[in-house]
């Protein structure tokens, strides 16, 4: 991890995230990044459940996702998903994925995606509480 890359998780290609070319699925990046962005959002945010609706009215959805498809992963290859911040507004925040191979270092798949402030009491986009938009400044990139 590298001061650009303030956080990153670890996960592992499995059979089910392979296609008919037996290797990952386009689709199944998408879930590596939503598997980063909950363990990031759970570091930066103990005290809230980014699954859970009951005890917070607040949320994060996404709005928006990008990828490059850079080169294949396969079968039980560990991923290192890297996250940061790439934007902050009032409402939401852009962020960072980059996404490479353990064994040998080649990155497999970046993107980023645009996660919306939700009120789920409202049931309508809303803007980022001040605690929230802190904490993610602060992981912000300069």
């Amino acid at each position: 991890m590298t001061d650009d890359w303030p956080f990153s998780y670890l996960d592992r290609i499995r059979y089910g995230d392979l296609d008919t070319n037996r290797h990952l699925n386009n689709v199944a990046v998408h879930q590596f990044f939503e598997s980063a962005r909950v363990a990031y959002m759970r570091a930066l945010f103990p005290e809230l459940d980014p699954l859970g609706r009951e005890d917070s009215a607040f949320g994060m959805i996404f709005a928006e996702t990008h990828v490059n498809f850079r080169s294949p992963g396969f079968y039980e290859d560990d991923l290192r998903t890297h996250v940061r911040v790439e934007e902050l507004k009032r409402s939401s925040v852009r962020l960072a994925f980059r996404i490479t191979c353990e064994a040998d270092g080649r990155t497999v798949a970046e993107g980023w995606g645009t996660l919306v402030g939700y009120d789920y009491a409202a049931g309508k986009a809303a803007p980022l509480p001040e605690y929230v938009a802190a904490r993610l400044r602060r992981d912000a990139r300069g």
